[in-house]
């Protein structure tokens, strides 16, 4: 059939408004935002992308303390971008990629705001590419007991343990729990040193002086709970009894501190706690071993916890309950830490009711009288405990105890189907307390508000 050419004109014209409809009706491009918002670290995360996956290349030299890195980011744009940021602290910028392409970026403190040559559209994957060096330095204050945290320079190497905002001072990121990533890591380090990381090894490799090795972490984590720690390590493999890999690095100056079979023990409650939680969220499991004395904590690395030294089995099984509360359920705000920190040491009560030594009831009772009601443990608001106060012994030992009466008020067949509904429903992903109280009410089929409120929402010592 022919058109006339008026016909063909009018149908241009038509054509050109709708084109011209259709433009007017994308968002123009704009920043993303330079954090998520979390009421506690406001500039942390980085709003207009979602991380997907992190290519980190690094080369440490322990002797200088310089750390050289290349971090390869893919992200899914959110919105249509102008411009994005990122969290790095203290190292030194010296070029930035957006799809291949050199990109513009300023700075101001930890924040890097970068603008691609050209807007990035809203579902649209990107890679960023950064290449940076420097000395990280360890962060300080009162947030994780007073204690240096995050790239702690050792006399062999360095421990990495980073909650909660310690994740950027040694690669570019966004650096908040909410955006959880994959990640290959590999790690160049001096010839005789071992570089673990989280994941499953794929290779190790020693050319000249120097040995590279590459991890990769194939299920979402949080940047807090990555790690490349280096050093000397006696490293042992095998499978747990049930089955899963199990990786153990510890440093050889600590072989005969203690009595703890820390591979006995890691394989063991990584088992039992399957059992209890519901199946084991990693490809592995593990620990990393180090003589770190100035670091007086343990942290929940995601598949293989880090131990600044020999630690108890109770601070094992700990870190271990981590590995399903914290590390594959993650929480959506920083004041949900109870959520990761008082199922854990509720974990140490179940431990201990499992070896037979005390009830979880009695565990609470001992920890319920110890403290008067005049004490400031009281006055911490489980819920939301405050920044600097994040982990005080209450977001421990209240959250447990939360856990402990809601187990007594719902019966033993609702709470044990309760935890592993918990870890099936968010697995590798991000909760809130309200989302704990609603599928605790739904599982038992009660109304638990009042017991919530009472434990977690306010302050002075519940009546029993």
């Amino acid at each position: 059939m022919a058109l006339s050419r008026s016909a063909r004109a009018g149908g241009l014209a038509t054509a050109a408004a709708s084109f011209l409809l259709l433009v007017a009706a994308v968002p123009a491009p704009t920043p993303g935002a330079p954090g998520i918002g979390d009421p506690y670290f406001p500039d942390l995360g980085n709003g207009g992308f979602d991380a997907l996956h992190y290519d980190l290349d690094l080369a440490y030299a322990p002797a200088t303390g310089r750390l050289d890195g290349r971090t390869t980011l893919t992200a899914r744009a959110t919105q249509n971008l102008s411009s994005f940021d990122l969290d790095l602290q203290q190292l030194e910028i010296t070029r930035i990629q957006v799809n291949g392409r050199t990109a513009r970026f300023s700075r101001d403190g930890s924040e890097v705001t970068v603008t691609p040559r050209g807007p990035l559209a809203r579902n649209r994957r990107f890679t960023v590419r950064v290449t940076y060096g420097g000395v990280p330095k360890p962060l300080t204050g009162p947030i994780v007991f007073g204690s240096e945290y995050g790239w702690m320079k050792t006399p062999d190497g360095v421990f990495v343990a980073c909650e909660p905002n310690a994740a950027s001072t040694w690669f570019p990121s966004s650096d908040h729990p909410s955006d959880k990533a994959t990640y290959d890591i590999r790690i160049k380090a001096p010839k005789g040193l071992t570089a673990v990381s989280n994941g499953l090894l794929v290779s190790t490799r020693d050319r000249g002086g120097s040995t590279y090795t590459h991890w990769r972490e194939s299920e979402p984590m949080a940047t807090y709970l990555a790690t490349a720690t280096i050093g000397k390590f006696d490293v042992r493999t095998g499978r747990t009894p049930g089955g899963t890999p199990i990786y153990v690095a510890v440093d050889p100056v600590l072989k005969n501190s203690n009595k703890v079979d820390v591979y006995g023990v890691t394989a063991e409650a990584t088992d039992y706690w399957s059992k209890i939680f519901g199946p084991y969220p990693f490809e592995e499991t593990g620990a990393i071993v180090d003589d770190m004395p100035e670091a007086g904590f343990s942290l929940e690395v995601q598949s293989k916890p880090a131990y600044s030294a020999v630690r108890s089995e109770t601070t094992i099984v700990h870190e271990l309950a981590h590995q399903w509360f914290g590390d594959s359920v993650s929480v959506a705000e920083w004041k949900d830490i109870w959520l990761n920190e008082g199922f854990a040491t509720y974990a140490q009560w179940l431990w201990a009711e499992h070896r037979g030594t005390r009830s979880a009831h009695d565990s609470f009772l001992a920890a319920y009288d110890s403290l008067p009601a005049g004490s400031s443990f009281w006055r911490t608001k489980v819920a939301d405990p405050q920044r600097d106060t994040m982990f005080d012994d209450a977001v421990y030992d209240r959250g447990a105890m939360t856990l402990q009466a809601l187990r007594e008020r719902i019966g033993d067949k609702a709470f044990f189907r309760l935890l592993p509904a918990w870890t099936r429903l968010h697995r590798h992903g991000n909760a809130d307390t309200a989302d704990f109280i609603r599928l605790a009410e739904r599982v038992s089929g009660q109304r638990l508000g009042d017991l919530f409120h009472t434990w977690l929402f306010t302050t002075g010592k519940p009546a029993l």
